[in-house]
Formats: C-alpha cells, sequence, structure tokens
C-alpha cells in the first residue's frame, strides 16, 4: 500500500465518531490520582455510583486456594485500597443519601457504610445508642449519624410498594443472584426494623449538638489511610468538608418525621412527633440561605406537614399555603357537612384540590355508612355528583360510583346534579374547552336516564339550551323519543348502589367484614354458610392478614368441602391472633370449635388442633408466670407437654415451635429429670430446641459435681460453639474490625443463632440462665483473648479454657450474644447481683465508665439492703473494686478513687497518691474527705493542700485526721467500726451521684 492511500485510510477513519473506551476499574488501583480527576468529569463513565459498585464487588470477591477451595476475601492492600477508593467516590458525592440511594441496592449502600463506620473509627461492638456523640470525633460522630439516617430511610423505603418485575426467558439463569440478594436484603431490613429505636435515639441525640459537624472528604480519607496508627485521632477530624448545624439538623428532622409518620398508623401520637420534626423542617429551611447538604423533596415535605396536621387536627387557618386542605378537614370534623358539599362545587371552579384528595373525602364518607351513620347518604351521593362534574369538565370518565347513581335517580337528584353543572361554570372563568365538556357530559345524562319526566327537566333547563347547539339538540331529542317507545317498562331497573337492601354484591361486603370482625364461632359459622349461599369462591382469602403456619397449609387446603375448608382456616387464622394479642380465651373458643369440627373428618388435624391448644395453654401459663404468678402449673398440663414430647406419629406435620416452647416450659418449671431421661433420641436428632433443652437440663442438673458436669457441659459447648460458628465469612481485617450490621449465619449449627435468641428468650429459669450467661462469657473471653479486661460470671470453671478452631467463631455475634443475654436476664431479675456484675464488667470492658460503674454500686447495693449493711466481699472483691477504681479515674473523678483505694485488701498508696496529686477532678473533692479513715492518705492529704497554699482544704483534711475514732492507738475494733461506717456513707452517696 501506498503512502497516499495509507494516509486516505487514516483520514477516513479519524472522520469517523469513535465512542471512548470505559474506564477499568483496576486502572484506578494502578494510578491514584485518576479517581479525582474521573470524577471531575461532566459525564463520566463509568458514573460514580457504577464505580462505587465495581470497588466494592472487586473487594469482597472469594478467592479460591490450591485445593480449589472457596476462601473469603483477602485482607489485603488491594482489597483495603478498592474499599477506600468506594468510599472517595462516595465523598465526591458529598455523602447524598439521595443519590446513593437510587443507584445503590440496600446490601451495596449497607457494605459502604460499614466501611465508613470502619474508617471513622466508630468503636466496634459497641450499640451507637450507647455512643455519646458530643465527645467523638466530630467525622466519627458523622459517620454514625449518616448511618443511622440511612437506617430510617431505608425502613421508610422498603414500606413503600414496589411493582414485581416478571423475569422473561433471557433473564432465568439470574433469578438464583436476584433471590440470594432479596434474602440478603430482607435479612438487612430485619437487623434495621430491630435497631429503629437506636437509630431514632442517636438522631435526636444529634440534634442536641449545636456545633459544626465535619464528614470526610477525598482528602481526609487519604489523611486516614496514611495514617492508619491514629486510631481515629487525626487532624482530619475537623479538617472534612464542614456542615452547619442547621443544615444537618433539617435533614435529619426531615428522616425522623418520615419514620414517625411511617409508625403513626400503629401508634397515633408517632404522628403528633412527624409534625413537630416536619414543623422545624420547614422552619429550618426558610433560616438557610443555601441548601447545599440538604437533599429533600419539598413537595413531599409539603403533602406530609398536610397528612400530619389533618390526621393529628393540628389545621391552622392562617396557613396559607394548605388553606384548601386545610377547611375541608376543618368542617368534616365539626360535621358541617353542607360545608363541605358548597366547598367541593366551589372547588369546580378554581380546581384548586387534587381528584385524589377529592375522592378520599367521599371514600371516607362512605364508610361511616357502612359502618351505620345512614344519615350521611345523602352527603355521599351530593359529593359524589361534585366529583363527577369536576370529571366532566377535565374530560375524565365518569367514575362507576356515579353511573349506578343514576341507575335509580330521583328529581331532587337530578335538580341537584343541574345545580351543580350550573354553580361550576359561573362567573365566566371556565375555558371553551371545559364548556364543550360539560356539553358532553349533558348528553351522556340524558342518554342515561330513562324517566321522561327527568329526561323533560334536563332537556329543558337553561344550562342544556346553551351549551349545546340547536342541531345537537335536535337529533338528541329525536333519538330519546325512538328510545322511549321501545323502553320495557315492566321491567325492574337494576340496583342502586346505595340501595344496600337490594344490593347483593353490598350484602356480601357487609357479611365480609362481619367475617373479618367476629371471634364467635358460631357466628363465624353461620356467616360463611350465608356467604357460600350467595357466591362460591374461597372465602379464606378475604382478609390478607389471616395466616396460618406454612407447615399446615396443605393440609387444610387439601380438604375438599369449600365451606369446611373456609371455616377450618379462619377458625385457626383468627385463634393464632388471638394468641398473638394474648386474648386467650377467645382463642380457646376459636380453637375448641377448630377441633370440634375436624374429629368429624381428619385424625391428622384433630393431632394438629390438639398441638396447637397444647401450645396455648403454655403460653397462657407462661405469659401469667411472666406477670408475676408463682402458680406452679397443672399436673395435667405437665403430662400433655411430655406427651407432645413423646409423641411418634408419622407423616404429622410438626411446628418447630411447638417444641421449642414445650421444652422452654419445661426448663422453666425444672422438669430437668424428664428432659435427660424419658425424651426419645429420634426426637431430640429432629428437633433441634429439644437437643439443647436436653443438653442445658443436664448441664444444670450436674452442676454441683465438676467433674462430672464438665462432660455434658462439653456437649453443650460445642453446640453452642457451632451456632456462633461461620462457613464462609469475611475475614477479620488487623485492627479487628466487625461490620455491625452484617448476617453471617452459619449452617454448621444445629439453628442460627437468631432462633437461638428468640429460644433463649423464652426462658426464666435462674439457673439456666446463669448457665447460659457462664457459657458465653467464657466463650467471649476466648474469641476476645484479652485477659487484663475479662468479663466474670459463675461456673467458669466448668467450660474448656480453649477452641480449636477460634478463626471460625463469628466474634461479633458472640459479644451482641453475651449483651442480649445478659440485658435479658436483668429484665427477669434486676437484683441478681451475679447478672449484675457481668452486665457491668461487659461496659466496662468496651469503655462505658460510667454506665459500668453504675451496675457495680447496683450489685452492692442489692447485697446490702442499699449499704446499710457491708457488701460481701465476694461481691466486691479485689477485682471488682479495681475496676471501680478505673471507672472513677477514667471519670476524672480522683478523690473517689483515693477513698476506693481504701477498699482494697492492701491499700493502693500509690494510685491513691497519684490520684489526689491531681488537681483537674471532677467530683466534689472535699466533701469526700469525711469518708477517708486511713491516716496516711489523710497525712498525705494535708501535705499536697499545705504545698499548694490551699489554706480551707488543708483544714478540711486536718479536721478529719483529729476525729477521736480515727487515733491509732484505738482498739482494732474501733477502727474496724469506723472504717466500716465511712464504707457505708461513702457508698451510698455514690449511689445517689450515680444511680
Amino acid at each position: 500500500m501506498s503512502v497516499e492511500t495509507v494516509d486516505r485510510v487514516a483520514a477516513v477513519i479519524s472522520s469517523r465518531p469513535s465512542t471512548p473506551l470505559q474506564t477499568s476499574w483496576f486502572e484506578f488501583l494502578l494510578d491514584g490520582s485518576l479517581l479525582e480527576n474521573h470524577l471531575q468529569k461532566s459525564y463520566p463513565d463509568p458514573t460514580p455510583v457504577q464505580l462505587i459498585i465495581q470497588f466494592l464487588e472487586q473487594a469482597s470477591k472469594p478467592s479460591v486456594n490450591e485445593q480449589n477451595q472457596v476462601q473469603p476475601p483477602a485482607d489485603n492492600r488491594r482489597n483495603r485500597t478498592l474499599k477506600l477508593l468506594a468510599l472517595k467516590v462516595a465523598a465526591h458525592m458529598k455523602w447524598d443519601l439521595d443519590a446513593l440511594e437510587k443507584g445503590l441496592t440496600i446490601p451495596v449502600l449497607n457494605m459502604l457504610l460499614n466501611e465508613l463506620l470502619c474508617v471513622s473509627k466508630v468503636p466496634p461492638g459497641v450499640k451507637h445508642v450507647d455512643l455519646d456523640l458530643s465527645t467523638l470525633p466530630p467525622t466519627t460522630a458523622m459517620a454514625v449519624i449518616i448511618y443511622n439516617r440511612w437506617a430510617i430511610r431505608t425502613i421508610v423505603l422498603s414500606s413503600f410498594p414496589e411493582k414485581q418485575t416478571k423475569p422473561g426467558p433471557h433473564q432465568m439463569n439470574m433469578l438464583s443472584i436476584v433471590q440470594q440478594e432479596k434474602e440478603m436484603t430482607d435479612n438487612i431490613l430485619t437487623v434495621l426494623k430491630e435497631q429503629a429505636t437506636d437509630s431514632i435515639s442517636v438522631l435526636e441525640g444529634a440534634l442536641q449538638l449545636k456545633k459544626d459537624f465535619y464528614v470526610h472528604t477525598l482528602r481526609t480519607l487519604d489523611l486516614l489511610a496514611a495514617d492508619a496508627a491514629a486510631n481515629g485521632e487525626t487532624e482530619s477530624s475537623t479538617a472534612g468538608l464542614r456542615i452547619s448545624a442547621d443544615e444537618l439538623h433539617c435533614q435529619v428532622h426531615y428522616d425522623l418525621g418520615g419514620i414517625f409518620f411511617q409508625q403513626g398508623c400503629t401508634d397515633q401520637t408517632a404522628y403528633e412527633n412527624a409534625r413537630d420534626h416536619f414543623r422545624q423542617t420547614k422552619e429550618l429551611l426558610t433560616k438557610l440561605d443555601s441548601t447545599v447538604h440538604v437533599h429533600l423533596d419539598e413537595k413531599r415535605l409539603a403533602g406530609y406537614w398536610n397528612a400530619c396536621k389533618a390526621l393529628t387536627e393540628d389545621c391552622d387557618p392562617s396557613d396559607s399555603q394548605n388553606t384548601p386542605y386545610n377547611q375541608i378537614n376543618s368542617l368534616i370534623r365539626a360535621r358541617n357537612y353542607q360545608a363541605v358539599i358548597e366547598a367541593f362545587i366551589k372547588d369546580n371552579v378554581s380546581r384548586s384540590l387534587p381528584n385524589n384528595f377529592r375522592r378520599s373525602v367521599l371514600r371516607e364518607f362512605l364508610y361511616k355508612v357502612q359502618q351505620g351513620e345512614s344519615t350521611l347518604d345523602e352527603v355521599c351521593y351530593k359529593l359524589c355528583v361534585c366529583n363527577a362534574v369536576r370529571d366532566a369538565l377535565e374530560g375524565e370518565v365518569l367514575s362507576v360510583r356515579f353511573q349506578q347513581l343514576l341507575l335509580k335517580p330521583s328529581k331532587k337528584m337530578v335538580d341537584f346534579i343541574l345545580e351543580v353543572c350550573t354553580l361550576s361554570l359561573e362567573k365566566g372563568r371556565q375555558s371553551e374547552t371545559s364548556r364543550r365538556n360539560m356539553g358532553t357530559f349533558m348528553k351522556t345524562l340524558c342518554e342515561t336516564l330513562e324517566e321522561l319526566s327527568l329526561l323533560f327537566v334536563v332537556s329543558s333547563h337553561k344550562l342544556f339550551m346553551e351549551l349545546l347547539k340547536e342541531e345537537e339538540r335536535k337529533v338528541l331529542v329525536e333519538q330519546l323519543r325512538k328510545r322511549s317507545t321501545t323502553i320495557n317498562l315492566s321491567a325492574k331497573p337494576l340496583p342502586s348502589f346505595y340501595d344496600i337492601p337490594a344490593s347483593a354484591s353490598v350484602n356480601i361486603g357487609q357479611l365480609e367484614q362481619q367475617l373479618i370482625l367476629l371471634l364467635e364461632p358460631r357466628r363465624i359459622r353461620q356467616i360463611l354458610v350465608e356467604l357460600h349461599g350467595m357466591a362460591e369462591r374461597p372465602f379464606w382469602r378475604v382478609n390478607s392478614k389471616w395466616e396460618v403456619p406454612p407447615d399446615y397449609i396443605n393440609v387444610i387446603l387439601g380438604i375438599k368441602d369449600n365451606l369446611t375448608k373456609d371455616l377450618v382456616y379462619i377458625l385457626m387464622a383468627k385463634g393464632l391472633h388471638c394468641i398473638s394479642i394474648k386474648d386467650f380465651a377467645h382463642a380457646r373458643q376459636l380453637f375448641s370449635a377448630c377441633l370440634e369440627l375436624v374429629t368429624e373428618f381428619s385424625p391428622k388435624l384433630r393431632q394438629v388442633m390438639l398441638n396447637e391448644m397444647l401450645l396455648l395453654e403454655v403460653r397462657a401459663h407462661e405469659t401469667m408466670a411472666a406477670d408475676g404468678s408463682k402458680e406452679r402449673p397443672p399436673s395435667d398440663l405437665v403430662s400433655r407437654v411430655r406427651g407432645y414430647l413423646e409423641m411418634r406419629i408419622h407423616d404429622l406435620p410438626l411446628r418447630q415451635v411447638v417444641g421449642k416452647e414445650c421444652v422452654a416450659f419445661m426448663l422453666n418449671w425444672r422438669e430437668n429429670d424428664y428432659l435427660t431421661l424419658q425424651v426419645p433420641p429420634s426426637l431430640v436428632m429432629n428437633n433441634p430446641y429439644i437437643k439443647l433443652g436436653q443438653l442445658l437440663a443436664s448441664t444444670c442438673k450436674e452442676l454441683p459435681g465438676p467433674k462430672e458436669c464438665r462432660r455434658t457441659a462439653k456437649e453443650l459447648w460445642d453446640v453452642v460453639v457451632q451456632i456462633c460458628s461461620v462457613s464462609i465469612q469475611h475475614k477479620r481485617n488487623h485492627d479487628g474490625r466487625v461490620g455491625l450490621i452484617k448476617h453471617r449465619e452459619s449452617s454448621m449449627g444445629i439453628l442460627h443463632r437468631s432462633k437461638f435468641i428468640t429460644f433463649i428468650k423464652k426462658i426464666r429459669e435462674p439457673l439456666v440462665l446463669t448457665t447460659l450467661i457462664s457459657l458465653f462469657v467464657r466463650l467471649h473471653s476466648i474469641v476476645r483473648d484479652d485477659i487484663v479486661n475479662e468479663v466474670t460470671a459463675e461456673h467458669l470453671s466448668i467450660w474448656p479454657s480453649t477452641l480449636p478452631n477460634i478463626q471460625a467463631v463469628d466474634v461479633e455475634a458472640v459479644a451482641v450474644t453475651v449483651k442480649e443475654l445478659v440485658s435479658y436476664a436483668l429484665t427477669l431479675n434486676p437484683n441478681n447481683q451475679s447478672w449484675l456484675i457481668t452486665q457491668a464488667d461487659i461496659y466496662f470492658v468496651t469503655n462505658q465508665y460510667s454506665a459500668a460503674l453504675n451496675l457495680y454500686l447496683q450489685a452492692g447495693a442489692v447485697c446490702s439492703d442499699f449499704f446499710t449493711k457491708a457488701v460481701p466481699p465476694d461481691v466486691y472483691s479485689d477485682q471488682v473494686l479495681k475496676r471501680m477504681i478505673k471507672c472513677c479515674s477514667m471519670m476524672n473523678c480522683h478523690t473517689q478513687v483515693a477513698v476506693l483505694c481504701q477498699f482494697l485488701r492492701e491499700v493502693d498508696y500509690m494510685t491513691a497518691f497519684k490520684a489526689l496529686q491531681e488537681q483537674n477532678s471532677h467530683d466534689a473533692m472535699d466533701s469526700f474527705y469525711d469518708y477517708i479513715w486511713d491516716v496516711t492518705i489523710l497525712e498525705y492529704l494535708t501535705h499536697i493542700h499545705h504545698k499548694r497554699g490551699e489554706t480551707e482544704k488543708r483544714q478540711i483534711a486536718i479536721k478529719a485526721i483529729g476525729q477521736t475514732e480515727l487515733n491509732t492507738s484505738n482498739p482494732e475494733e474501733v477502727l474496724q467500726l469506723a472504717a466500716q461506717k465511712r464504707k457505708k456513707r461513702f457508698l451510698q452517696a455514690m449511689a445517689k451521684l450515680y444511680f
């Protein structure tokens, strides 16, 4: 090819428009400056959200080892850099949750925000609600706020209905991936909903902070990455993007308003909270000059505001923005229905109210009619007419309700229709299109009406003459004349929508409503007989809230007789609902009727109902016990529980929950011998709850004998360790990070940890709970591997001291379970000193010193009649006292430290003297001198104050040392009494400070 030819080809190629190649994710790893340059482009490709997805997807990909085994993602520099790049992209987007939520799925956004919490050095394993935002570095506090804002926003967004996309043929291979993502999303939502109260508390705490906030930028993230050893206290803490307090408060108020509004459907007072937050959002919006960091939909805010005011009956007439809504709602509340009708007619001219609002008002009145307020019939038909005229003016299709209304018209009704039409076109404010639409409506009216006298009323009306041309009128009248000659006058008119007695559909609706509300079995059966006489369809579907356990669905729906099928399903669903709301009396009636019914034709369903009735009685008795009843269960109930645990019926659907609650029942009433000796091995193998119950009963039964107990305790230990282990998990980083919302349930254990926690919370027996607490405390100590800061509990010696595969244990799961278990136990008995000490230790090892000291003091108070007696030395051991000393020291209460140093078996003079040297003490200092009985410490105090020239404090110390009962020449008994008196008074004073 010649040189000229080459040039021509090159020119042609260069003249063609070409699409630039998309930048690949790995290129950002190779060039540190590429990301910022890429994000500065007008239309970057990939987009920022796509980059986040790519970075996190690559960072979380599992690896495959030489044996071709799938391994969790490696904790290496590459993956850490990818996660940091994802955070940088989010920082470039200024952490705009609106944009992030639109582009990222819930699992991806959850992973991103957990990385933000990690980078921001939020303490792992500590609940956000227990953190003091005012003491955290600014960017750390902001990370907590962003996470909890996302949490409540996600709960709100997940409550909105979504249209399910139907997969096409080319998508079928994607179903498993979609299902996995859905399961992950559901798991995350479950945890977020459980933590919703905590998230709300965190954000309400953020509203108390009046200082400016700072959020991470690309630069501060680089600083943190470069200074990984700085433990969060780097100069970047206040070097981030500044967000004013008003801007953040405005956004937080809006988010809190959304979650409270969602909760209003079950708690009416929540609407008032939502209204208050939206009010403050509006006030802050008007106050702010610019809203760079506030991302909210002002139209949605206005809608929320209108809804809250209507729901809380807080309509302000002076509020000009929402006057039409307020006016209508105020008139309805005042029962001034004529004024409501007049307002609707006026709105046909101004058209300020949306059609959906007007229809909702009509639906509200129709509902009241169905509830028995027959006086509102006229209001209903008049509002229906007003809405029909509005639809006609806008060229919309007339509603079915209006068309049904015209099937049985009256002279009064037709006059009213014409009146509304006339008033809706007055003042010359309507366009030619509206007038033409109204003319069409008049023609439709004439074509629908069959009574000649009513046709004459319409066709002779002034408006009819104005809106229709003479030719149109002549054609219409001729058509009507022809039609009138063919009308069968003997034919009955179709039933009116409002003529309830004549309408079968309305009768069915009323009966279905009664079916939903009633709890009396005979009446339920009678209504079902009537309904099946009117229509042959499955009436068990009438209420979507009726649910029976999935285990029983096939058996019940296999009943051939439709009436019996409906009756069994509804009786069981209503009975289960009554149990859930603790209405056990009605539940017994419903289940007894269902048992009587199924006994006639199905032995299998009979046994199912007997099992459910057993569960009902167990729950009823346990509810009484939880409310304080000490009455033992009747022997008949215990026998029935034993019978269930021994049952060997084949091909019978069994719910695990029945076994779970029966086992908890037996443990609570100390039936340990039965669980350990008489439960069939086959049942133990098939039901994990029964296996757990047997191991717990064996361990508790043998606790007095340590050697024997260790064998059964080892079996229980192995089962629980498996429950808290993971088969596939993300590797823990070198800094000990654990994601806060990562569901990593094990498939190796006999049941999932969440179900295990639910089972534990059915148990009330103190010895069983103490055993479980002891087990988890030992497990927690082993996985944390912190000898200095170990949590203490009873019976720790019975458990193993090592784990063969410690890497498989989910540390976060263990830590969370310990906290949940001890918190639950203390709700049952807040005065158990052992549990109080364990809870205090948990707070201590997580650096929550004020809470720890509070519980150490509570433990001492409950075993000494509020310190009127001496605290037993096994409660206030040297270890506990040293931890109390550290708590006071960390809170800068140095005088309290010095007093507590006397409580030790050997007085710790070095710690006491060092504490008294501190001048910045946050306690009452010299007011505590009266509680010091050690003369050496008092002499040191005198010396310190003399050296500092603090004359008054020196005099107080001299007065304290001069008390005769502290004279070292006194007998030992006198000195001991003086010490005991001061101990009691000091501990009582501390209790008043910290309780």
